[in-house]
């Protein structure tokens, strides 16, 4: 039987680890770890691997037809009954170094930029716009890859072109909006906002562009519920902006400014936590994560 200690360890990020499998393909285990601020937290969040694994998964298939992924399998004998549920088996990909964002609303670092510059990543917008506002169109607000401990870094498309060139930065540009555009159209369809969300991409030995990593998750993505969305304000949201919420709020007692690590989370954070993580999955995509592999 194949256990995880048969695959050497190749990479490990704040939430997921890659393994090698064999020449051609990869593992890519998620935890349930939880990071925010740039901190790894000592407290889990039970059921979260599966669920960004199961998400992703839910949305390599229904993006196949947009752009292809790396998925090759979530059940199969290569993956270890010990990750079962929370890991895929992938192609290996050379990845290109930029995160690939995309906003549909001004919200997060996106909003933050604008607030100094009225813009975004180089993109002007027009003024007077709120926190939360819906744009007249999706952006795509590219961002540097950070190394652990690291804050990504906000760049604009022209820094994209000299990094990988005129060529590959619009053709990324493109899957990146087209990819968001299918999004928020399945996600509304359900009573949810899209706000932002990012990608990874790599290139395959054929030079075709693929999209790897994680997509679509509560990770990656900030999903509003539409329900009671009000521009103008922080909203509600299924994603782990509940943790930095109490984080920072004096029943945490954690100075944010300091090097010191945030506290354990209270049972209560994380389970609401969870169940938010949860609602995301089965809210979006109709399936009961009781039925997903574990």
């Amino acid at each position: 039987m194949t256990t995880l200690a048969d695959y050497p360890k190749i990479a490990a990020g704040k939430v997921r680890e890659l393994y090698a499998v064999d020449e051609e393909h990869l593992l890519l285990v998620v935890s349930d770890r939880i990071s925010a601020y740039d901190f790894v937290l000592d407290s889990p969040i039970p059921d979260k691997g599966r669920v960004l694994t199961a998400m992703s998964v839910f949305w390599f298939e229904l993006l196949a037809d947009v752009v292809p992924n790396h998925l090759v399998a979530y059940e199969d004998e290569r993956i270890p009954a010990e990750v079962r549920g929370r890991a895929l088996l992938v192609r290996r990909l050379g990845m290109l170094p930029v995160e690939c964002v995309a906003r549909g609303y001004l919200a997060g670092s996106g909003f933050a930029d604008y607030g100094r510059t009225g813009a975004v990543c180089g993109v002007e917008l027009p003024a007077g716009l709120v926190e939360a506002d819906r744009l007249a169109e999706p952006i795509f607000t590219p961002a540097t890859k950070a190394d652990l401990g690291e804050h990504d870094e906000n760049v604009t498309f022209n820094q994209v072109v000299r990094t990988i060139g005129a060529e590959r930065a619009e053709e990324i540009r493109a899957a990146t909006l087209a990819i968001y555009a299918l999004g928020a159209e399945h996600a509304a369809k359900q009573g949810v906002l899209l706000a932002d969300t990012k990608f990874e991409f790599g290139i395959d030995p054929s030079g075709t562009l693929v999209l790897g990593d994680e997509v679509l998750t509560p990770d990656s993505s900030r999903y509003w519920p539409a329900e009671g969305y009000t521009p103008g304000r922080s909203q509600p949201s299924f994603d782990k902006q509940y943790v930095r919420d109490w984080l920072t709020s004096a029943a945490s007692g954690w100075d944010r400014a300091s090097d010191t690590p945030p506290p354990p989370l209270p049972e209560d954070v994380v389970a609401a936590t969870r169940a938010r993580y949860v609602e995301a999955y089965e809210r979006i995509t109709g399936r009961s994560l009781a039925d997903w592999p574990s």
